[in-house]
């Protein structure tokens, strides 16, 4: 049984493959904390919406005349969160504020955290009902 086959083990294992990245990005920006003229880097948020809209639209079904068509449209283009500028650059141009940073890691941390307990919790599941066959 192939797990990545799964919507919901999918769609965490995209989630988990964007916190390792931006693990990176974080760490890279610790790193360069006192380079001159580096600009501290984030990624782009992960959002459902945008982990659902992979060139697939999931349309309802009518199996019968009578049943309504959606109301859903070809959908909107959600805006993208504006990062606000660092509150402080250092006189050589440096951006990296380090304890926005360490913020930014622990957050990071914790969603990991959480993904691989939701991970471990569905595959316990799984298991439970092959052992109980149903």
């Amino acid at each position: 049984m192939d797990l990545g086959n799964i919507g919901l083990f999918k769609l965490m294992s995209r989630k988990m493959d964007w916190l390792t990245q931006r693990q990176e990005v974080i760490s890279q920006n610790i790193a360069n904390a006192d380079s001159p003229e580096y600009k501290g880097k984030d990624l782009k948020p992960f959002t459902f919406r945008d982990a659902l809209s992979d060139n697939r639209r999931l349309g309802p079904t009518a199996t019968n005349a009578s049943h309504l068509s959606g109301t859903v449209g070809s959908g909107g283009t959600a805006k993208e969160q504006r990062i606000r500028d660092p509150y402080e650059t250092a006189p050589n141009g440096n951006n990296v504020v380090l304890e926005d940073q360490m913020m930014r890691m622990s957050e990071n941390s914790m969603d990991y955290q959480t993904i691989t307990n939701l991970y471990k919790k569905q595959v316990t599941m799984i298991k439970s009902a092959i052992r109980s066959g149903g």
